[in-house]
């Protein structure tokens, strides 16, 4: 379509707010990004695309560039994989009947750790609550959040690191599709699969999976990330130049929920314009 392609850098393609564990608004995050310099942004809350409205409005009375996007949880064995969906049409059928399932189960999961936490802890399910704003699914950072209120940790690091740890009595796993199946599902509803932060403290997803994923139709790596590690990005490059995939790179920014700030690393242009040419689920909205 005429026009489509019209937006400017420098560009952050991983950002959250309140509706899923940042913790501001979809606007707030929007205007964070102003202010670090950037002229294009995605939102992309983990298994929702609610904020989409609030940020497209926030971003192109800023003069910005809005992607919409989502980070859609899978599991492959034992570890989270995260995967960056940007341009999904937010109707899909099957895309919708996985995010609803996924924060049904974060719910519950959270209700369930609650109560093994209150065993041992001065915490009670309505700490967590107020931690949590209208239409967020309450999960662990709203947890983490509470555990902080109460003066039991420092931080969502320390909590993290402890009550909330996967290796300890409170931890419920969640629900999530495999990874091969959550790419599917981004391409069946229009959308770029992107897999973020691919090379940090857990190592690199294994080959034969990483070819699943590219034959289901993964289009990159989000590369640029505090999380990633050296020896893992050289790996992933190396792929990337060999199949001609997308690199990305992103802050990943929770507001106060985590110490990384909107720029502190960035896509390409002509990456973003790949992206955005492959997408037909959604479209950008430009100021």
């Amino acid at each position: 379509m005429p026009g489509r392609l019209r937006f400017e850098g420098p560009s952050d393609l991983h950002l959250h707010s309140v509706l899923s564990d940042g913790t501001e608004s979809p606007a707030q995050v929007m205007a964070a990004a102003h202010r670090h310099g950037l002229r294009t942004a995605a939102l992309t809350d983990h298994d929702t695309t609610s904020g989409w409205a609030e940020a497209a409005e926030a971003a192109a009375s800023l003069g910005m560039s809005f992607i919409p996007g989502m980070e859609l949880s899978a599991r492959h064995e034992w570890r989270s994989v995260h995967v960056l969906a940007y341009l999904v049409d937010p109707d899909d059928e099957a895309l919708r009947a996985m995010t609803d399932r996924i924060r049904s189960s974060r719910l519950d999961r959270a209700r369930i750790m609650a109560d093994r936490i209150a065993r041992d802890y001065d915490l009670v399910w309505d700490d967590i609550l107020a931690q949590t704003s209208d239409g967020a699914t309450v999960g662990r950072p709203h947890i983490a959040d509470a555990l902080v209120a109460r003066g039991l940790v420092r931080d969502r690091a320390e909590a993290f690191s402890s009550i909330l740890s996967p290796g300890g009595d409170y931890y419920v796993a969640l629900y999530a599709p495999d990874p091969v199946t959550a790419v599917g599902l981004v391409v069946g509803a229009g959308g770029v699969p992107i897999i973020a932060h691919p090379a940090g403290r857990a190592g690199l997803l294994p080959a034969r999976l990483t070819e699943r994923m590219l034959d289901a139709g993964l289009a990159g790596f989000e590369l640029g990330h505090r999380e990633n590690r050296a020896s893992g990005i050289r790996s992933l490059r190396a792929l990337c130049e060999e199949r001609d995939l997308i690199v990305t790179g992103s802050s990943d920014y929770h507001g106060l929920g985590k110490p990384n700030q909107p720029g502190e690393y960035t896509t390409d242009d002509a990456m973003v314009a790949r992206i955005v040419e492959a997408g037909t689920g959604s479209a950008p909205v430009y100021p």
